[in-house]
Order: structure tokens, then sequence, then C-alpha cells
């Protein structure tokens, strides 16, 4: 009896002599392989992509920056300065004008480059618009990187559908510093000639764009994006309500009103007092027909507007 309590007692007291190394054993593998773990998660987030960012850093656009910029097309003086001279020139020249509008802020230099034109005439497939070819864009890009700009794709619709035209540079639009600018003044029906009378968008025709394009930053982790429309006068938009907030999308609104100083600040005041509040609002200067009007607009003039222009575009 005595001798099977001794081996009873000293098989238990042997189990319980081990045990504790187990348990070492066990902390040691267990900090092992967390170590590894740990290793192998930062390995992960140092090699990973950074995100795609802005021209000038980050990935928001308001209130980090004020858009200033210049619109034209190669060659084409008429329709805007960008369209004259040197085009690296004219980049050095809207960084060192938009350095007057910049306020608190970080200018980010744009270039407005009109892709999608209209015509007076319309042309083989009887849509009064032609689209900028392939290398232009390529080209206009390479130069807008150079200088740390934003490229804004203009589009002209004429008798075609404006979402057509967008939907067209979705190649182009998956950029990080390509963005939108819409022109609905020159937005005609089927039975309607450009120039002839004033086109027209909606709030649901925008609120389509923008929604289109949200999916697209989300889609391809692009930082914010710009869709950005011009408006002639009062009546150019309807229905703005129905545009709505998109999820990585900058709606600007720019105030292209022609004349006299007095004259465009009027009419940035009404129609400033009629947008929506989710809407920044931008204001558009014009070198010759302006100039015809009365005096250029000085920057503290335009900077005086309230609310304050987030986009200066001059053509």
């Amino acid at each position: 009896m005595g001798g099977v309590r001794l081996a009873g007692f000293v098989g238990t007291r042997y189990r319980w002599q081990i045990q504790p190394r187990f348990f070492v054993i066990l902390a040691i593998l267990a900090g092992v392989i967390a170590s590894i773990w740990g290793l192998t998660a930062l390995v992960g987030v140092l090699t990973r992509p950074k995100p795609p960012e802005l021209p000038g850093g980050g990935r928001v656009i308001f209130p980090d920056y004020r858009l200033f910029g210049y619109s034209g097309y190669p060659g084409a003086g008429a329709l805007g300065r960008l369209g004259t001279g040197d085009i690296d020139a004219r980049l050095d020249e809207i960084v060192a004008s938009g350095a007057d509008y910049a306020g608190d802020r970080k200018v980010m230099p744009v270039m407005e480059l009109i892709a999608t034109m209209v015509h007076a005439t319309p042309g083989d497939d009887g849509l009064y618009r032609t689209r900028v070819a392939d290398d232009v864009i390529a080209s206009w890009l390479e130069t807008a990187r150079k200088h740390k700009a934003m490229l804004l794709l203009n589009i002209q619709p004429g008798r075609s559908a404006m979402f057509d035209e967008v939907r067209y540079y979705e190649k182009w639009l998956v950029n990080p510093d390509v963005s939108l600018a819409l022109d609905p003044e020159w937005a005609v029906g089927p039975d309607e000639v450009p120039g002839k009378v004033f086109g027209h968008t909606t709030g649901q025709e925008l609120d389509a764009i923008a929604g289109w394009v949200s999916e697209l930053v989300a889609a391809n982790n692009l930082p914010e994006k710009v869709v950005l429309y011009h408006q002639l006068h009062e009546d150019i938009v309807t229905d703005e309500d129905l545009l709505q907030p998109a999820e990585g999308v900058v709606l600007i609104k720019s105030v292209d009103g022609i004349g006299t100083p007095t004259a465009k600040t009027g009419l940035y005041y009404r129609i400033a007092s009629r947008t929506p509040e989710h809407v920044h609002l931008g204001f558009k200067l014009f070198f010759e027909e302006d100039a015809r009007h009365g005096p250029l607009m000085t920057p503290a003039e335009v900077m005086d507007l309230s609310p304050e222009p987030e986009y200066v575009l001059w053509e």
C-alpha cells in the first residue's frame, strides 16, 4: 500500500514539476509567433502603395486650397489665354498670378482644357461638337504635372448628351489630377443650334454625373475630384435642388457673367443666393470682353466678394 501511495505521489510531483516549463515554452512560442506576425504586418504597411494624392499633396481640396487658372484650347487664342504662347510660360504665369488670390490658402494651379468643343455646324454626326485628340490631353496633362497643377476637361456638348461626353473621358478621369468642367450654356436640344440659343442643364443631370464620378473615385481610391459647372446667367441651370452632395466629389459653380464690375458682381450675388449650400462658388473673368465694358476687376475686388470665390478662372 505504501509503495503504491509513494509511486502515486512521485508521479503527481513529477507532473507538477514539468507544468511551469511547459507554459514557459508556450509563452516563448507565442512571443515568437506574435513577433513574426507583427513584423509581417509592419512590412505590409511599409510596402503598401501610398494612396494617390492631389497635385499639391493631400486628398482634400477645400478648405486647404483655392483653385486658380486659365482656360483654352491649343492654338486658339480666342478661346482662352491657355491657347496662346508657350504653355509652360502660361503655367508659370498662373502660379505667379494665383498668389494674389491665395488669401489664407494654398493655390492649386488649374488648366481648363476645352476637351469637347461646340461648333456652329453639325459635323458628320450632326452633334455640333468635336472631341480633342488623346495626344493633346496627354501633352497638357504632362505640362500640368510639371507644375503640380490640376487639369480640368471642359465639356461643351452641343447636341450630344453631356453624360455621354463625360463618360467618354473616363480613361483620363481615373487620374488623381484630372477633373471635370461642364459648360451647359452649350448643351442644346435635338432641334437647336448652339450659338443661336442658350443651352441648359438640370440639377438631376448634374446629380447623375456627380454620382458617376463619385463611383469612379471610390473604385480607384482617388482623392477628391472636382465637378464644376459654368453658369452664364440664372436660367441655364434649373431644379438645382436636385443636385445632391456626392462622396469624394467637390461641386463648384463658376459664375461667368461678362461686363462691368458692377454687372459681374450683381450677377454673382443673384446666382449665389440660389446656390445650394454644398456647392462651392467660383468666379470667371475675361481678359478681352470684360475690358471692353470697363476696367478689369482687381484681385482685391474679386476676393472681396461674399461668399469668397474658391475657384477663380481667367479666359
